[in-house]
C-alpha cells in the first residue's frame, strides 16, 4: 500500500460491550484496506470491556477510557483524537466484512471527498451466516433531497457503521449532538448528506448489525430523556429535508414522516406529539392522529390506547428474543461441533 494512499479511521465508541468487543476488534483488524488506525473510546463501561480493548493495544489500535457520557460524546472524542482521511463509524458489537473499507476506497477515487458512500447492511444474532441482505430504496446512488425523501417517506434507514465519511464531510457536517439519546445516527448522517455532492452506494461494501446486543435507547418506552431525544431529532430532519427542498412533495413527506412516529409519544408525553400534531397541521396535512398497525388497533377499540401501544412494545421484543436465543442455542451446538464436544468416545466407535 503506497504512503499516499488515504489513512482510514475506525472509530469504535464502547459501552459495556464486554461481550462482542473482541469481535468487532477484530473485523476491523481484519480490513483489507491496510493504511487504517482504530480508536476505541470505553464510555464509563461498568463491565470488562476496557480489558478486553487494551489486550488489542497496539501502535495500530488506541484505547481511551471516559467518564460515561454517551454515544454522541464517545464519538465526537474518538474523532477529535483521529487523524483519518475518511472515517469509518463502528458500534462496538456489530461487524464488517473484510473487504468493506477498500471497496469504499476504491469508489471514493472516482467521486472525491465531497461524495458520501454507503453500503449493504444486514441483521444478526450469534451467526453471522444466516444473515440476510435486503435492498431498500435507499440502497442506490441518490442526491441528498432525494435520499432523504426516500428515508422519511418510507420509514427507511442505514445503520451507523454502513457508510465512510471523508474528513471533508465530517469536518463540514460538525461533531455529533450530545443533547441526542435517540436517533443521534440519523440526525448527524442527516448533516453529512446536507454537506455532501450525494450518496454513492457501494453494494459489495458489507457491515453486520448485531441485533443480540442491543439494548438500546430507541428500545425503552417512555423515557422523558429518549422522547425528547426523538423530538429534538424528527424537528432537526423537518428542517434538513425543507432546507433542501421547499415544495408540495417535500410537505406531504414531512406529514408522512410525523404520522409514523407520533404514536411514540402518547400515551408517555402527549405535550410532545401535540406539538408534533401542530406541525403536521401548518405543513397542510390537516389534524393526525396517533396510530397503530392493524395487528394492535383492535386492541385500542377493545382495550384502551395505553393496553395497545405495550402490546406494540412488548410483543415484538417478545418476537426478537425468542428469535435471538434460538439463534444463540444453535450458535452454540455449532461451536461445540466444531470444537469435537459432541465427538464420539474412542471407545465407542464403529
Amino acid at each position: 500500500m503506497a504512503i499516499g494512499e488515504p489513512l482510514v479511521s475506525i472509530l469504535i465508541p464502547a459501552y459495556n460491550a464486554e461481550r462482542w468487543m473482541a469481535d468487532t476488534i477484530r473485523s476491523a483488524l481484519n480490513q483489507t484496506w491496510h493504511r487504517k488506525e482504530i480508536i476505541i473510546i470505553d464510555d464509563g463501561s461498568s463491565d470488562r470491556t476496557l480489558d478486553v480493548a487494551r489486550q488489542f493495544d497496539s501502535p495500530t489500535v488506541k484505547v481511551v477510557s471516559q467518564v460515561n457520557q454517551g454515544a454522541a460524546a464517545a464519538r465526537n472524542t474518538a474523532y477529535s483524537i483521529c487523524q483519518g482521511d475518511y472515517v469509518q463509524w463502528l458500534d462496538a458489537d456489530d461487524v464488517l466484512d473484510p473487504w468493506k473499507i477498500e471497496l469504499q476506497v476504491l469508489h471514493a477515487r472516482k467521486f472525491g471527498p465531497r461524495k458520501l458512500l454507503s453500503g449493504a447492511w444486514a441483521n444478526f444474532a450469534y451467526r453471522i451466516r444466516k444473515a440476510r441482505f435486503i435492498h431498500t430504496a435507499l440502497c442506490e446512488d441518490l442526491a441528498p433531497v432525494e435520499w432523504l425523501l426516500r428515508k422519511m417517506g418510507l420509514n427507511l434507514h442505514m445503520q451507523t457503521d454502513n457508510w465512510l465519511v471523508s474528513r471533508e464531510l465530517s469536518d463540514a457536517a460538525g461533531p455529533w449532538d450530545e443533547r441526542l439519546w435517540r436517533d443521534n445516527d440519523g440526525e448527524y448522517f442527516c448533516r453529512v448528506l446536507l454537506a455532501s455532492d450525494g450518496v454513492a452506494f457501494v453494494r459489495e461494501a458489507r457491515s453486520y448489525y448485531r441485533a443480540a446486543g442491543q439494548d438500546s435507547v430507541s428500545r425503552i418506552e417512555g423515557s422523558a430523556k429518549k422522547l425528547e431525544s426523538l423530538f429534538l431529532s424528527m424537528n432537526l430532519h423537518i428542517g434538513y429535508l425543507r432546507s433542501l427542498e421547499e415544495s408540495s412533495r417535500v410537505r406531504s413527506v414531512c406529514v408522512s414522516y410525523i404520522r409514523t412516529w407520533l404514536h411514540e409519544f402518547f400515551p408517555y408525553r402527549p405535550d410532545l406529539g401535540n406539538k408534533l400534531q401542530k406541525t403536521a397541521e401548518i405543513l397542510g396535512g390537516g389534524q393526525i392522529d396517533p396510530t397503530l398497525s392493524w395487528k394492535y388497533d383492535w386492541l385500542v377499540s377493545v382495550f384502551g390506547w395505553s393496553t395497545g401501544r405495550r402490546a406494540q412494545i412488548v410483543l415484538p421484543r417478545m418476537k426478537t428474543k425468542i428469535a435471538v436465543a434460538w439463534d444463540r442455542a444453535m450458535y452454540n451446538i455449532e461451536t461445540a461441533r466444531h470444537s469435537g464436544a459432541f465427538s464420539t468416545p474412542a471407545g465407542k466407535r464403529k
